[in-house]
């Protein structure tokens, strides 16, 4: 079928003459009318006829310039589409993060991606550092946020820093450490209330003990969730070792207080990984951009 030659019936058709279609396209009467009578000849229909001085459309004419209204508007729709796809402002984002950033800071940085590319499916696994870069590696997600140690990883893979944030030694305000400043040593007689074996914050506690010389900790409570040890911690049994991220606004609330450990200063690097030497996508690189001006 001639696309273009139903393109000139559909202008005639809504402008309601060849005269004013001429004027719109550009285009010669004539031109207009010997394409249009050659799409009629190949189909075999009679799309208009005379009235007048002019023309109008025929039973068959109107059907088809219904069917062409709907043809070129989804068209434009298409048009629009790949537009908001080159733009960013479609398409469908997926990123794996690690327990740290998935709880405490990508869902900011999705409200605000959001608001202003309403139109952008997001899918976030969260998950362990090492399964983040497997699902980098193997193309199941296009970005990966790390929070933890930093961490060798393939040449394949692109580091970006975002910043890096402390790691705290916390406790009820009503305990004997309290903002207080202790040793290693004495800091791990206390019992403590910490996430699962193979969590970042307590394998960090482990090194450090094991860097230090120091007893390794008394793991007294242990829970799934961060959240639920925390809970723990500020209902007044045991310390924690944890992100400030987790914690700064509990300490600010006077829920929970810091203690300091002399000699002791730990920080997470919070970082994006993408593929080395591949674009991303228009709708992940503006994500990209506005966690950069966030961080």
């Amino acid at each position: 079928m001639n696309l273009h030659a139903l393109r000139l019936f559909h202008v005639v058709a809504t402008a309601g003459s060849v005269t004013r279609a001429s004027e719109l396209l550009n285009i010669s009467q004539p031109a207009i009318t010997a394409q249009i009578k050659k799409f009629e000849k190949e189909q075999s229909i009679a799309l208009l006829q005379p009235s007048g001085r002019g023309i109008e459309l025929t039973n068959a004419g109107r059907q088809m310039a219904m069917l062409a209204k709907r043809l070129f508007a989804m068209e434009q729709q298409i048009e629009q589409f790949c537009e908001e796809c080159r733009s960013g402002a479609n398409g469908h984002i997926r990123i794996a993060a690690t327990y740290l950033p998935a709880q405490f800071l990508i869902p900011a940085w999705i409200a605000k991606f959001k608001q202003r590319y309403e139109q952008v499916e997001m899918t976030i696994t969260t998950t362990n550092s090492g399964d983040a870069l497997k699902l980098l590696l193997n193309m199941e997600v296009e970005v990966a946020v790390y929070g933890g140690r930093s961490e060798e990883h393939s040449d394949a893979i692109r580091s970006e820093q975002l910043f890096q944030d402390e790691l705290w030694f916390v406790v009820a305000p009503g305990h004997r450490y309290a903002n207080a400043r202790v040793s290693l040593h004495d800091m791990m007689k206390e019992p403590f209330v910490m996430r699962e074996e193979g969590s970042s914050t307590r394998e960090r506690l482990l090194a450090l003990c094991r860097t230090y010389n120091a007893s390794m900790p008394r793991i007294a409570l242990q829970f799934n969730g961060l959240h639920e040890a925390i809970t723990a911690v500020v209902a007044g049994y045991g310390a924690n070792f944890v992100s400030s991220l987790v914690v700064r606004e509990y300490v600010q609330r006077g829920e929970l207080c810091r203690v300091f450990v002399e000699g002791i200063s730990l920080q997470n690097t919070i970082a994006i990984w993408t593929r080395r030497n591949e674009p991303l996508s228009a709708a992940a690189a503006n994500l990209v951009q506005l966690i950069r001006d966030e961080s």
